[in-house]
């Protein structure tokens, strides 16, 4: 049995496939020493929309180096979907000396089309694997298995990927005696980890008689994340199987352990309900990177599309013709909002038409007693966030917005609010981010039908470069939101505090 560690090019899900060198290094000269037979270093491919990193696109200078390295047989792999056969001798004939196995990564009824490709890879000298996605789907899909037997003859390797992270044992073992009556070709086998079976799934292929298997250093891997290779081998080692120095396996695991401290890959509650629903894990990988997404939404959001729902429940139509004002107040989750509190609320209070809206409840107790509309932006756990911030005593001219329906993420509403609570009709302004708290906020104030437009408590960062993934994307999104605000309503917009974003103007609130 053979062993692969694919933890740049899985791993690459996370740093968008870029690895600082000193890192690779690392890498490489630890698993030099490792009982592991492939190295796979990330993709080839053509150009594509958006960044991806160094290990997306492993220019010809970067394998050299790696194959100068290296003691090991080195892998790139083909996304099939992004890989025509007029592209093969572009992408992989520089590769000749420098690779051994090019895979393919392959949704099951694509796999016509990756036996054309494969066919021209092999005549470049190539060993050629199928990743083939989604083994959990495999039993129902007859036209799939139907085409497994062209394979023979052509792949050197056949992998069975548990896509979604959610077969058990015995599926392995069903799925292995199916695949291996269709083809006389090896097989290995890729599993996820997130419903934490990847070692016993894993353990289970190889009494099955696979012949590869797959795993990464600290599990690092799209999603979830894979069977961890230090573990793979400590069994190994414990059951006699392998022997190798664990010097070297820990330095290798420490690099990687502190990368892992910055990104959290690995599994949790929400990759668990997408594991055993055989959900993608693309989605919780997004849903998790926004701040206002919590574990309570996401797994809404999961069981929603388990069960082929978009949402839950339908709410009556915010009409602004209710609710017209000629101003309003947007107030936003930044320190700003409550450090200039006293300020804001004598100017709440000296002008009771101006509506306020709660782009953020996080600082919605700070304006508690004023006597202006209160309407409240509600997205993910928001809802939650309201009741915990009154404890339960929600101001009585509080009414509730949500985004348009469908809401991918569900819908929860506090018990009080139930009648005082609406969704937008559409929004008009801006086709991304519409579930984002600011474009709930903005759609909000156009349905009014407002004259002039204030903002508090949107701060911004003094500097980008300082902050969290996060609260960068967060800063990039708003910043969208406004421009395209601006552009479509031709409104100003004026923060009443100190403010970051370059889209908004500054005013003071002490003027007021």
């Amino acid at each position: 049995m053979e062993i692969l560690d694919c933890t740049i090019r899985d791993g690459g899900y996370y740093t968008n496939w870029d690895f600082e060198s000193e890192l690779v290094s690392t890498y490489i000269s630890s698993l030099n020493h490792l009982p592991i037979d492939y190295l796979e270093v990330g993709y080839r491919s053509k150009p594509l929309d958006g960044y991806y990193g160094e290990y997306f696109y492993c220019p010809i200078y970067v394998l050299r180096e790696l194959k100068s390295k290296t003691n090991k047989k080195l892998v790139i792999i083909l996304n099939e979907k992004d890989v025509s056969l007029e592209d093969v001798e572009d992408l992989l004939h520089p590769c000749i000396g420098l690779i051994d196995l090019v895979r393919i990564a392959i949704k099951p009824e694509r796999v016509g089309h990756a036996i054309t490709l494969a066919k021209e890879i092999k005549k470049l000298g190539f060993k050629v694997g199928f990743n083939v996605m989604y083994m959990s789907t495999w039993k129902g899909q007859k036209d799939f298995l139907d085409i497994l037997p062209q394979v023979n003859g052509i792949v050197d390797y056949f992998y069975m990927v548990d896509s979604y992270g959610g077969v058990y044992p015995d599926d392995v073992k069903e799925i292995y005696k199916i695949v291996k009556s269709k083809v006389n070709v090896k097989i290995g086998f890729h599993g996820h980890n997130n419903l934490e079976l990847a070692l016993i799934n894993t353990f289970t292929a190889i009494e099955c008689g696979v012949d590869i298997v797959d795993a990464t250093i600290t599990g690092m891997g799209r999603g979830a994340g894979n069977l961890k290779t230090e573990l793979l081998l400590t069994a190994l080692n414990g059951k006699g199987k392998l022997d190798f120095d664990f010097n070297h396996l820990s330095k290798v695991v420490d690099s990687f352990t502190k990368l892992q401290e910055q990104y959290q890959w690995g599994t949790n509650l929400p990759y668990m309900v997408s594991g055993a629903n055989s959900l993608p894990q693309k989605e919780v990988m997004e849903w998790e990177s926004k701040r206002y997404y919590s574990f309570n939404s996401i797994i809404r959001a999961l069981h929603n599309r388990s069960k082929g729902d978009k949402d839950n429940r339908r709410l009556p139509i915010f009409d602004g013709q209710l609710h017209q004002a000629s101003r309003a107040l947007i107030v936003a989750g930044g320190p700003s909002a409550v450090f200039h509190s006293l300020a804001i609320t004598k100017y709440l209070k000296k002008n009771p038409d101006i509506i306020v809206v709660h782009a953020s409840s996080k600082n919605a107790l700070a304006y508690k007693a004023i006597p202006n509309t209160q309407i409240f932006c509600l997205v993910g756990n928001e809802g939650h966030r309201l009741e915990d911030v009154f404890s339960g005593e929600i101001p009585e001219n509080a009414i509730c917005v949500l985004p348009p329906y469908p809401r991918e993420m569900g819908t929860y509403i506090p018990s009080i609010l139930e009648n005082r609570t609406y969704e937008l009709e559409k929004n008009s302004f801006t086709k991304k981010h519409i579930d984002s708290h600011t474009a709930i906020a903005l759609q909000t104030i156009l349905s009014i039908g407002v004259k002039e437009i204030e903002l508090v408590g949107y701060d911004g960062y003094n500097s980008i470069k300082k902050v969290g993934k996060k609260e960068h994307e967060l800063y990039l999104e708003n910043e969208y939101l406004f421009e395209k605000f601006k552009a479509y309503s031709k409104f100003d917009l004026n923060s009443l505090t100190p403010t970051n974003y370059q889209g908004i103007t500054q005013n003071s609130i002490y003027s007021k």
